[in-house]
């Protein structure tokens, strides 16, 4: 009987402790204080559970179904308005039989190929993580969890890579401008040369998009998973994670859509590492062949 009284004190005295530790300010948890005990328990309650009007009754509506309702939108309406820009417009085509200019050396597309392989993953494994509740959760999603941390950090690494491989040709130009306001000329049928050095104006959007976003998203995806930090901060660190994931998403899928489908042949350059005279003296009419 003793030693199982010792127990429950041991525990009672550990728990104290780790609360005392874990409070920014340890008095509340030692006294009621001079104020109505009731307030210091809202005090106390404040430090393990966070604000509940400010942050956790948002969190719990957002993460109960308004996100996944984001997503599903996302993967709706994106990929439609571009299933009839290719019925409508259709993609641009270039002859591939004249002289070929390098574009890419082998170290940027293997890591090109390593970021879009990791990003990838990073979508479909997110998206299980969000859909979860469909796919049964259990052992599938909590692998997929596991998948999407592993990735962060490949992906992280190449992007980090690539960042500064990239960054004297990504950053924004006069031209960049013009580009936008002809929307890179996909909108026409024409092949009339566009405003764009080595990367246009859209190029440049993914790759700031990509680069930052991505580092917020692996700052809010450590503290997730780390656990680390006040119960409000975790909160905020989650809507912003599914905010942000909810967009790159998007962009993900035009990304892929440019590369895979409005241009015939954009991706052989990021195989071989050239692209063909015609493509370049119209899709990239300043750049220095």
């Amino acid at each position: 009987m003793k030693k199982k009284y010792s127990w429950l004190i041991l525990s009672a005295a550990l728990l104290l402790l780790a609360a005392i530790a874990f409070a920014g300010k340890p008095q509340i948890l030692l006294s009621t204080g001079p104020g109505p005990s009731t307030a210091s328990f809202t005090s106390i309650n404040k430090v393990f559970t966070g604000d509940w009007q400010q942050y956790g009754q948002l969190f719990t509506t957002w993460q109960g179904g308004l996100f996944r309702r984001i997503f599903l939108l996302v993967l709706a309406v994106v990929p439609a308005l571009f299933l009839l820009h290719f019925i409508i417009i259709g993609p641009k085509k270039f002859s591939h039989s004249g002289r070929q200019i390098k574009f890419f050396g082998v170290l940027t597309r293997l890591l090109h190929w390593l970021a879009a392989l990791s990003f990838s993953l990073l979508v479909i494994t997110g998206l299980m993580v969000v859909f979860g509740k469909f796919l049964g959760g259990g052992t599938l999603v909590m692998t997929g969890r596991s998948v999407h941390l592993i990735t962060a950090i490949s992906f992280a690494v190449s992007a980090a890579c690539l960042f500064l491989i990239w960054l004297k040709d990504m950053l924004p130009m006069p031209h960049d401008i013009l580009w936008f306001f002809i929307m890179g000329g996909y909108l026409s049928k024409k092949k009339k040369p566009i405003p764009a050095a080595k990367f246009n104006g859209g190029q440049k959007m993914w790759f700031w998009l990509a680069t930052i976003g991505g580092g917020i998203m692996a700052w809010s995806g450590y503290q997730l998973y780390s656990f680390a930090g006040p119960t409000d901060q975790l909160r905020q660190m989650a809507i912003l994670h599914n905010f942000l994931g909810a967009g790159l998403v998007g962009f993900f899928i035009i990304h892929l859509y440019m590369s895979l489908f409005a241009i015939q042949g954009a991706l052989t350059s990021m195989i071989t590492g050239y692209k063909p005279q015609e493509e370049v003296e119209i899709l990239h009419s300043r750049y220095k062949i």
